[in-house]
């Protein structure tokens, strides 16, 4: 089946169904994908409040460029300024549990609130992103939030992403073409070595430790 044949056959039999959007050019595949078909799946982004320009000017785009009524979920600003006040903004540099803190009400708590009330969530994961991803499946069961979770480019090579792009004039984040695999945090990523894994820009300052797989 086709990516449009599969995704319309998840909105057919798991409504309703929401895709995780990351900005990242599987999730603009997947958007394009969702869009293309007319399908009734929802589109939700995370702004976390630290993400890069270039990813934020995104969410206009896909509103602009599709027509798709893309939701914004943001942290509890009051959970932001606790952190800020007693460890600092950018703590996590230093303390791997600060790092996870910052990442638990920055995103997972939001995520929480973007999957309230779904039967299945679409996520643009790839068995291709790194080792702890080989044995990916393209549906699974969402344990933590009590749902099916649908990764229908698990498969997909990084080349087969690019091609999608570039044949159906997808937009995607100017950030890659800076060298960027896995675009997340502002603070949190940087671009990566043609040498280096896809996700080796992530949280890289915790790579040394071994505590990022």
């Amino acid at each position: 089946m086709n990516l449009e044949t599969i995704l319309a056959d998840i909105a057919a039999h798991y409504s309703p169904v929401t895709l995780a959007n990351s900005l990242s050019a599987e999730d603009m595949v997947l958007t394009d994908a969702i869009a293309r078909a007319d399908l009734p799946i929802d589109v939700f982004v995370l702004n976390t409040g630290r993400l890069h320009g270039d990813t934020l000017d995104l969410v206009g785009k896909v509103r602009s460029h599709y027509g798709l009524p893309v939701k914004v979920y943001a942290p509890d600003p009051n959970a932001v300024a606790q952190y800020v006040r007693v460890h600092g903004r950018d703590a996590f540099y230093g303390d791997f549990e600060l790092r996870q803190c910052c990442c638990e009400f920055r995103k997972v708590e939001p995520l929480r609130r973007a999957l309230a009330g779904r039967r299945a969530w679409i996520t643009g994961r790839r068995r291709e992103h790194s080792p702890s991803r080989d044995s990916l499946a393209a549906r699974e069961f969402d344990a933590v939030h009590r749902l099916e979770r649908f990764n229908p480019l698990a498969e997909w090579t990084e080349s087969m992403v690019w091609a999608y792009i570039a044949s159906n004039d997808v937009p995607y984040n100017r950030l890659y073409d800076q060298g960027y695999r896995s675009i997340g945090c502002a603070p949190c990523t940087r671009p990566i070595l043609p040498s280096e894994d896809l996700r080796a820009g992530c949280w890289w300052w915790e790579q040394a430790e071994g505590l990022v797989q």
